[in-house]
């Protein structure tokens, strides 16, 4: 893919923007609105920007930050799940804290918000607790966040636990988002405020880009990705009344800014910033490098998610709103579910073959498909074919004799009680595996699993969660067509 953003200016520009922010309160709380570390939707719609960007951004500010993670006592109950990674919120705190350690970063605590009692973030802070993770509990404000008075009071944010800290640069992140990420940021204003402590609070929310036209496709992937919140991105207007400037913030800091005024007169005695926008510290629209790059990317990218939320609308997780949504999405920017070369490759071949069938398209372009067969089934094909495309193999050869294929089926029809004898994804590769230590070719197959890294699919029918999570974990960008695999 074209690159269309500078990674080295952004590190520089956005270290410099955070470190004049800590400047100008002495101590900030820093709210990173989505993801941290593995930002996988901004390295999409930015190709150029890594996943861990942000993370190689604090890096330079490590001796002066401490990490606090911030997960909400409904989600553990709920068994909230990250869609890309497929683990539930309690399970990805963990996660961040391991990976945050390992990149020498010092995270000091997780915060329980929205307790009330919920057995599950009772046991869960439990579990810290034998872990030896310092954790505090945030409740819910009757009234929140209108009752400026209860809130900012002994009986609203007083009530919070206080979370200690020792840094001036507090950053305060979550596994997904309605985490109370800010509540718990000005909860601890509240609090350092009647401890004499100066502190301030500020915004790291990379999307919608504010200084990016508001229909850029940059910024309508942003509306895309969070269609299931109904976030929509709107012009700021406290921004262009106090500065006479456009810019693009989402309709949720836009409506919650009154309130946010008021709460930091009331605890700081003024506001200090004049519009949502004025809270951010966002330095992403100035690293673009290729603008032309980047809208196409983020075309593509709306064109994933209309899929996503296709599949599931279909399989009843998600409401048809959220679909139509999505549909008009697409018609604002001009683009179809056929803009994405994988679909019509892979629906040319389920027309040739007369059932499901894949395609991949490789980092360098070129696209292989897969089809149905009594060994393998369109995802298995496709993944084989791939690889040997990738490795200049003759996709004719055969990387996997029959007589390796023959006891997996045996084993799952035989001895698991499984219905269908084709092999899923990671059953092939295991397969290519055995292959691989008595055959050259299928070993050079093995050694491109990596090329796959970015590459695109899509199948012409749901996959299995086997499949999928396998795709996943290749790091290859699925998408399926809506309909569910027709039963022999």
């Amino acid at each position: 893919m074209k690159q269309g953003f500078d990674s080295e200016k952004y590190l520089a520009l956005q270290s410099k923007q955070i470190r004049e922010r800590v400047g100008q309160f002495g101590k900030l709380y820093l709210e990173f609105g989505g993801k941290l570390f593995d930002d996988h939707h901004a390295a999409r719609v930015l190709p150029g920007f890594a996943p861990d960007n942000k993370l190689k951004m604090l890096e330079q500010l490590k001796d002066r930050a401490e990490i606090v993670i911030v997960i909400s006592a409904e989600a553990i109950e709920q068994q909230k799940k990250r869609g890309d990674l497929g683990i539930t919120y309690d399970e990805d705190a963990l996660r961040l804290k391991d990976v945050f350690e390992k990149r020498g970063f010092y995270v000091s605590s997780i915060v329980i918000t929205k307790f009330t009692g919920q057995a599950a973030a009772a046991k869960f802070r439990q579990k810290l607790d034998v872990m030896g993770i310092r954790s505090y509990y945030h409740y819910n404000i009757e009234g929140y966040p209108g009752n400026i008075p209860l809130i900012v009071s002994d009986e609203g944010y007083g009530k919070n636990d206080y979370i200690e800290t020792t840094r001036d640069l507090i950053v305060v992140t979550a596994p997904g988002p309605g985490s109370g990420k800010m509540a718990t940021c000005l909860s601890q204003l509240y609090h350092d405020n009647k401890r004499g402590i100066k502190a301030g609070y500020a915004k790291f929310e990379t999307f919608p880009v504010w200084n990016l036209p508001l229909h850029h496709p940059v910024n309508r992937a942003y509306e895309a990705a969070t269609a299931d919140l109904d976030d929509v991105n709107m012009i700021d207007p406290y921004h262009l009344e106090a500065y006479g400037i456009t810019t693009v913030n989402y309709n949720r800091d836009v409506e919650i800014f009154p309130v946010l005024r008021a709460i930091f007169e009331s605890i700081l005695g003024e506001c200090p910033y004049k519009s949502p926008t004025d809270m951010g510290v966002n330095m992403v629209g100035y690293a673009i490098s290729d603008d032309e790059a980047c809208q196409e990317a983020a075309k593509q990218e709306i064109i994933r998610r209309y899929f996503q939320s296709a599949v599931s609308v279909k399989r009843g997780d998600a409401p048809k709103e959220e679909l139509y949504k999505q549909e008009l999405l697409m018609k604002q920017a001009e683009i179809s579910p056929e803009d994405r070369a994988v679909v019509k490759a892979a629906l040319a071949k389920q027309e040739q073959t007369g059932a499901p069938a894949m395609a991949i398209e490789l980092p360098d372009g070129r696209i292989v498909t897969g089809k149905t067969s009594e060994l393998l089934g369109p995802a298995s094909a496709a993944l084989m074919n791939a690889l040997k495309l990738a490795g200049g193999i003759s996709s004719e050869t055969d990387l996997v004799a029959s007589a390796a294929i023959e006891p997996i089926q045996t084993l799952k029809t035989k001895y698991l009680g499984g219905h269908n004898p084709r092999l899923h994804s990671d059953e092939t590769l295991i397969a290519l595996s055995m292959s691989a230590s008595r055959s050259p070719q299928a070993r050079q197959a093995m050694e491109q699993l990596p090329v796959l890294q970015g590459a695109q699919a899509h199948s012409t029918v749901m996959m299995s969660s086997v499949d999928e999570n396998l795709y996943r974990r290749l790091g290859i960008q699925l998408t399926c067509t809506p309909e569910i695999e027709p039963k022999e």
